[in-house]
């Protein structure tokens, strides 16, 4: 791989050098004393388009929810109410990925999650993807709950949480959650992960 031709982020030449096990391996790959193949890829396709920046402070948005019908329990109010919402208008690319589909078999730590989306050249949400996904997802099917992968907001318990977006007997409904990052998630749950440019379809060692 050219990796001056890739145009990469410090973050994702740091992804890089970890997964080639530290910069000592970086080195001995560099050199051709390491042989890598290459690995199957996560599948990273993009689920859906939000654009952020419509509503310009959690209060539009309030209005805009009710409006459309759909509805904000409390702890998810609570966090909107903190959030800090983008002045200009952007598309965001989002990309659905269940725990599972992360390698993790038998559920893992939100902070691990986290950690292998960011490895595989995903990223983390801004908190506004919240509710200007539960606005733009109106046929959500029942039962098919999603979390938003993103930096956690302390409430008004002082505790880490997210949002999540679900649909229930009451309707279309924008949850507030844990978002502790040693809260454990089954590998059935499935979080919404931001896009960048480049992606990482990287490889496994041999040695």
């Amino acid at each position: 791989m050219d990796f001056a031709s890739q145009n990469l982020t410090a973050g994702q030449l740091n992804a890089i050098v970890k997964k080639l096990g530290g910069e000592q391996d970086a080195l001995r790959f560099l050199r051709g004393e390491l042989v890598v193949s290459t690995a199957k890829p996560v599948e990273m396709h993009v689920w859906k388009t939000v654009k952020l920046g419509t509503y310009k402070t959690p209060d539009e948005y309030r209005k805009a929810l009710k409006k459309a019908g759909r509805r904000i329990d409390d702890w998810g109010d609570d966090i909107l109410g903190r959030i800090t919402c983008s002045q200009e208008e952007i598309d965001l690319d989002l990309v659905v990925l269940s725990v599972s589909d992360l390698g993790f078999k038998d559920g893992a730590r939100y902070a691990d999650i986290c950690t292998k989306a960011q490895e595989l050249g995903l990223e983390l949400c801004p908190a506004e993807v919240g509710p200007a996904l539960r606005l733009a997802y109106g046929d959500q099917p029942k039962g098919k709950l999603l979390l938003i992968a993103m930096e956690a907001i302390a409430d008004r318990d002082c505790d880490p949480s997210i949002f999540s977006a679900g649909l229930g007997i009451v309707g279309s409904l924008l949850h507030g959650t844990s978002g502790h990052p040693d809260r454990t998630w089954n590998a059935g749950f499935r979080f919404v992960f931001g896009r960048r440019k480049y992606t990482l379809d990287f490889v496994s060692l041999v040695f």
